[in-house]
This record gives C-alpha cells, sequence and structure tokens, in this order.
C-alpha cells in the first residue's frame, strides 16, 4: 500500500506543478508582467511548488530528514543524473553565464545551507529569511543582467489569452493535487522507510529526489532527442538555488527544520557540495564551454555509486 501511496504522489505532483505553473504565467499575463521576467520568476517558482510542498509536509508531520534531503538529493539529481542523461542523448552547450554567476550563487547558497545545518543542527526561522531575501537578490541580477531580446521557451505565449475563470480552476486544481499528492508522498515514503529498514533521510535523498527530478529530466531528454534549443545548464544550476532558497528557505520560516540524522551533515550534504564544484572542472577540461557525452557519462556513474553506497550503508 505504501508504494501505492508513493505513485499516486508522484502522479499528483505532476499534475499539480503543470496547472499551477500554467495558472501562473496566465495570471502573469494579465498583469502585463514580461514574459522574460515570467519565464525567470513565475516558472521558477512555479516549479518549485512540489519540493517546497513536500518539504513543508515532511516538517510539519514530523519527519524533518525527509524534509532536507529531499532539496538536497534533489540538487544532486538535477546535476548527477538530469545533466547527466542529457549529456548523453547529446553534448550540452555552456554559456558565460554559468561561471559569472550562476555557478558562484549556487555554491554560495549550498556552503550557506550547510554553514547554517552545521552550526546549531537546526535551520531556523532567521536562516530562512536569509536564504530567501538571498534568492530574492540573485533573481533581481539576474533580470538586471539579462538582456531584452531573452527568449524563454518555458512561456507559452497563448497562455496571455486564457479566461479568469479558466485560470481560477487551473489554480485549485494545481493546489489540490499539490497538497494531497504531498501528502501521499511522505506518507508512502515514511512507511517504505521503515519496511525497508533504512532511515528518511534516505529515502529522501533517493526515491523522493528522483521522483520530484523526472518531470525535468523527461522534459530535458525530449527536447535533446528532438535537437531543439538545447537545454540550458543555467536553467538546472537555477533551480538548485530555488530549491535552497525558496523550498528550504519558506519552509523553515514557517517551521524551524532540525537535523535528526548525523548522515545528512556528515556524509549527504558533501555529495552535493562535490557535484556542485566538480561542474567547473568538466566545463573547462577538456574541451570547454560544453559538457559532453563522456562527461555525461561520468556525472551518471558518480550519481549510481551514491545511490549504491546510500543503501548499502548501516
Amino acid at each position: 500500500m505504501s508504494i501505492l501511496w508513493v505513485i499516486l504522489g508522484f502522479i499528483l505532483l505532476v499534475v499539480g506543478g503543470e496547472f499551477l505553473v500554467r495558472s501562473s504565467v496566465a495570471l502573469s499575463f494579465k498583469f502585463n508582467i514580461s514574459k522574460m521576467v515570467i519565464g525567470m520568476t513565475v516558472v521558477s517558482f512555479a516549479t518549485s511548488a512540489p519540493e517546497l510542498l513536500v518539504s513543508l509536509n515532511a516538517a510539519l508531520s514530523g519527519s524533518p530528514a525527509i524534509a532536507i534531503n529531499n532539496v538536497v538529493g534533489s540538487n544532486i539529481a538535477n546535476i548527477g543524473l538530469v545533466l547527466g542523461v542529457t549529456a548523453m542523448v547529446g553534448a550540452i552547450a555552456v554559456d558565460a553565464s554559468f561561471y559569472k554567476l550562476n555557478w558562484p550563487v549556487m555554491m554560495v547558497f549550498s556552503m550557506l545551507l550547510y554553514v547554517f545545518l552545521k552550526n546549531d543542527n537546526v535551520l531556523s526561522a532567521f536562516e530562512g529569511v536569509v536564504l530567501f531575501l538571498g534568492l530574492l537578490l540573485f533573481l533581481f541580477i539576474l533580470i538586471r543582467s539579462a538582456k531584452k531580446d531573452v527568449v524563454t521557451e518555458e512561456v507559452d505565449d497563448a497562455l496571455a489569452i486564457v479566461s479568469n475563470f479558466k485560470i481560477i480552476v487551473w489554480l485549485l486544481i494545481g493546489a489540490a493535487a499539490l497538497y494531497f499528492g504531498s501528502e501521499w508522498l511522505v506518507k508512502g515514503a515514511e512507511e517504505i522507510a521503515v519496511a525497508v529498514g533504512v532511515s528518511q533521510g534516505v529515502i529522501g535523498l533517493s526515491l523522493i529526489a528522483i521522483g520530484t527530478s523526472v518531470p525535468e529530466l523527461a522534459a530535458s531528454v525530449i527536447a535533446a532527442a528532438k535537437q531543439e534549443k538545447a537545454i540550458s545548464l543555467g536553467n538546472l544550476i537555477g533551480s538548485n538555488i530555488f530549491n535552497i532558497g525558496s523550498v528550504l528557505g519558506l519552509t523553515s520560516i514557517i517551521k524551524p527544520i532540525p537535523v535528526t540524522e548525523p548522515t545528512i551533515l556528515t556524509n549527504d550534504i558533501f555529495w552535493m557540495l562535490g557535484f556542485a564544484a566538480v561542474l567547473i572542472p568538466l566545463v573547462f577540461l577538456p574541451k570547454r564551454m560544453q559538457i559532453s557525452r563522456l562527461k555525461g557519462m561520468f556525472l551518471v556513474a558518480g550519481y549510481g555509486v551514491l545511490m549504491f553506497l546510500l543503501f548499502t550503508r548501516n
């Protein structure tokens, strides 16, 4: 039954996320927000909603390890799994904004998260405010530095003419699906952790993290297979920044998140930092500004090693 809860939870999170993105974008058009700003802010916040609801639900229901490792695991999966598999389908070109803005900001957020958790074994409301304000500052710099003719392929022009009634219906469907999806996913994950005999942190780092990354993986692989506009490495890095700044930031503001499993600080978070750090040598060596198929295989192999070590550790 617990596996059924997890599957139903994943399905509802995907459905809820899709409806929330559509309604948010349509609503943004109503307020005459530019397409570039919608793509960089509204879409990013909406696509982080499943992770936010799962982490918040886990923290409120007494499973803080799932709340933290959902984000840590998602950030690892974005690089090791999503970027790795997509690069194996087709090499990914990297632009200069990666090392000038996106990567340094991701490393700062990742290190801040480690320092905040290590300091007193809890992510407090004040620290959550710092992370969230840092995210808003990053978005401000991102929008200011972006060219006016930036095309954000995530934004569908057809959503500009959607009726108010349809927007409200989409919002209600999205909110309900995300609420019940997060409830069922956390419930099922907790039961699986008990049944398999592994910690909730392991489940958060593996099963839940992969599940919340599946939609992004599918979209990226399809785009690469069709040889459409290459997936932006900046989008994946941005997603990692959003996960820390908005998901953990907002969750800890509502309810401080304690570290209940020591391995989060002694092992798991170092994997997240390692996957983030390794991107610099991968981008510059041996072929500059490109994530090749071979580099993609390296990332996926590293992710496979992590999963193996996770389920074999005591």
